[in-house]
């Protein structure tokens, strides 16, 4: 059994400990920088002058400097905070609080080589090893080959062969963990465009599999990469030999075309590419594509639903034709804990579960569903897009329209109605390096939007719409255009400003735009508080039940290159499964 490193009253401890400091600070997470300027957001919650805020943020970012700091009025403070007025009287204290109750600061995940350690497996797991680092941009490369490492260690260590990928996308992580670790991957998407993505790459890569069987058998035989050469068959058929094997000249056609799928490929491919690297380049279409919004089954039509049952069953009985040569099997679903996963993939075993970049709701329904179904001995679980996470607690009552929500997911914190808001969550989604180097258009962005907003109160009596102005910054010559756009979206009167009137209130409040750039700074400092709450609530969750054998939070990447850096992760015990 593997030692879990944190019980569950210790993680309820941290959990406490980030309630407090948000119980604080979560005010400034929840400000809406479109009302900043009409709701004097700076003067209601800042007693200090910007620029102390920015000099705080750039000192504190030196972490040698930051320990050496003492609260100005410890005694009156909490967090930076005035205890009787709640305005911020010292950003450096604040700052070094919201270090502290960060998931590095507290203290509570595992690295992923500690993971690893764990697991007792060794770095050398079956097949070639792949590199899809020149095929797909530093990221997505970095995310695939580190997450499929420990996918694959947690597979063999429970056991199994077969791993579910939910919300598999265009299946980078499926094919990378079939082909480079043997593992049979059903990956499970509720984008008709995303299945019907993978699908087209899957054909591809079935006519590829032999060719690449053969050149790995020939390249493992002979302890030399050797490119392919040409040769004449008994019926003058043009081949193409990888050592010891031969890849017909369909085969070999394949190989190349698998490149032309993307033309981005073009560019960065050399005219002897490795047989492997050809393979990863099929992996690389659309890297960067946004999924369209997951619809529920109750919301399609019954056409719908009978499509995507039919499209379903067809793949299945592809898959049986094609037996091992299948590399992965997509499938369109909508997928929640109630799901049966054994109707829609017949040959289900035991199975490990996970998802990469989950969106919103679909990470916590994916641990609900590990909990829930005996078939699944362990999940790896990375999420994202706090801000589109349903909240049962929501004062509001208008983001959970489902039985189920997202957060919180633990009973320790659905037992106190944790509530985090919308803006909180979607402030957790900020990362500081990418702030940094999109700061100046960012940030012109947000003030405009900000002073458009006063614009609507004194002269249009509206603060909301149901329409929305959307992205007409990136259209806009000035301020004065970007005005103008935005009014003829908003379907408004245009004539009861003149351009010296609109220009007028750009140059008023260009004065205050520091206060702006401090403020989400500050916002940006909260972020990982807010994260660390989401995930360790997960953690909780699964802490709370009580056939894990192992659960824990896991650094699977690097900040720098994946800022939703975390996975979550449980395995169940082997004498708990069979028992089931």
């Amino acid at each position: 059994m593997i030692s879990s490193s944190y019980s569950l009253t210790e993680i309820q401890r941290r959990i406490d400990e980030v309630k407090r400091f948000l119980s604080v600070t979560l005010n400034i997470a929840n400000a809406h920088t479109v009302e900043f300027y009409t709701h004097d957001v700076w003067d209601r919650f800042m007693a200090v002058p910007p620029e102390e805020v920015l000099s705080a943020v750039s000192a504190c970012s030196d972490q040698q400097g930051a320990p050496e700091h003492q609260a100005k009025e410890q005694s009156r403070t909490t967090f930076g905070f005035c205890n009787d007025t709640h305005r911020l009287l010292d950003a450096c204290e604040l700052l070094q609080a919201a270090k502290a109750h960060a998931l590095p600061g507290l203290g509570v995940c595992m690295s992923r080589d500690e993971l690893l350690q764990a697991l007792r497996e060794s770095r050398e797991l079956m097949g070639m090893e792949l590199e899809p680092e020149e095929f797909m941009n530093s990221k997505k490369s970095h995310e695939v080959q580190s997450m499929s490492e420990v996918v694959a260690c947690l597979a063999r260590r429970c056991g199994v062969k077969q791993v579910i990928d939910v919300g598999s996308g265009k299946g980078y992580l499926s094919s990378f963990l079939s082909l480079q670790y043997g593992l049979q991957v059903y990956g499970i998407d509720s984008s008709t465009t995303n299945t019907h993505g993978a699908q087209e790459r899957n054909r591809k890569l079935k006519k590829y599999s032999r060719a690449y069987q053969k050149c790995s058998k020939a390249k493992g035989a002979q302890g030399a990469q050797e490119e392919l050469k040409p040769a004449v068959n008994g019926d003058d058929d043009v081949s193409f030999g990888c050592g010891a094997g031969v890849v017909s000249q369909e085969e070999e056609k394949v190989l190349i075309g698998l490149s032309d799928v993307n033309p981005a490929v073009e560019m960065h491919s050399e005219p002897n590419t490795e047989t492997e690297e050809l393979f990863l380049s099929a992996l690389s279409v659309d890297v960067i594509q946004t999924a369209p919004p997951r619809v529920p089954p109750s919301q399609l039509s019954a056409e719908e639903r009978e499509r995507r049952k039919r499209e379903n069953l067809e793949r299945k009985a592809q898959n049986r034709t094609d037996g091992a040569s299948t590399v992965f099997s997509p499938l369109t679903s909508y997928v929640t804990a109630e799901t049966e996963l054994r109707e829609l993939i017949g040959e289900l075993e035991d199975a490990v579960v996970v998802g990469l970049h989950t969106c919103g709701d679909l990470a916590p329904s994916t641990l609900r569903m590990f909990v829930a179904k005996a078939e699944l001995a362990a999940v790896c679980s990375v999420g994202c897009c706090y801000h589109l996470l349903s909240e049962e607690f929501d004062p509001a009552g208008q983001e959970c329209l489902r039985a189920v929500c997202g957060f919180p997911l633990s009973q320790y914190l659905r037992d106190q109605s944790c509530f985090c808001g919308r803006n909180a969550r979607m402030s957790a989604c900020l990362a500081l390096e990418r702030v940094s180097l999109g700061q100046g258009i960012q940030m012109e962005s947000l003030f405009y939007r900000a002073v458009l907003h006063v614009i609507l109160r004194d002269h249009y009596g509206s603060f909301k719409s149901e329409k929305r102005v959307g992205n007409v910054y990136s259209k806009a010559k000035s301020f004065v255009d970007y005005v103008r756009r935005a009014l003829h979206r908003l379907e408004l009167d245009e004539s009861k400003l003149s351009d010296s009137d609109i220009q007028d209130y750009h140059d008023t409040y260009r004065l205050r735009v520091a206060e702006m750039h401090a403020f989400n700074m500050l916002k940006v400092a909260l972020a990982p508080c807010i994260e660390g709450l989401i995930l360790l609530d997960r953690l909780c969750y699964l802490k709370e039940q009580e056939d894990l054998a192992f659960s824990a939070l896991v650094q699977l990447f690097d900040p720098l290159l994946s800022p939703r850096c975390y996975a979550v992760i449980g395995l169940k015990s082997y004498e708990d499964r069979n028992s089931s």
